[in-house]
């Protein structure tokens, strides 16, 4: 599935899409690490959690879940929040 990868992450992927497969999500980021070693520590914590600075979006909704179900033809969008002041 067509994956959208945010600036601050390009350095990985050199390229603001990348491809990956996974029934789950926690399997799409695996795949994507797999193919750009280092990437899912930048979006998934030591607990396994999505950091607090970055948004996950399938199909356009917000999810938060490593267990999301996926589909071959579903849209990933990965967003890194902006801070400071």
């Amino acid at each position: 599935m067509k994956v959208l990868i945010p600036d601050a992450l390009r350095s990985y992927t050199e390229s603001s899409r990348a491809v990956a497969q996974g029934a789950t999500l926690a399997e799409l980021l695996m795949d994507l690490n797999g193919q750009y070693p280092g990437i899912r520590f930048r979006m998934i914590d030591e607990q396994d959690r999505v950091r607090r600075h970055i948004r996950i979006f399938v199909n356009g909704e917000q999810v938060n879940a490593l267990s999301q179900p996926l589909q071959p033809t579903d849209d990933v969008v990965i967003v890194q929040a902006l801070s400071g002041g």
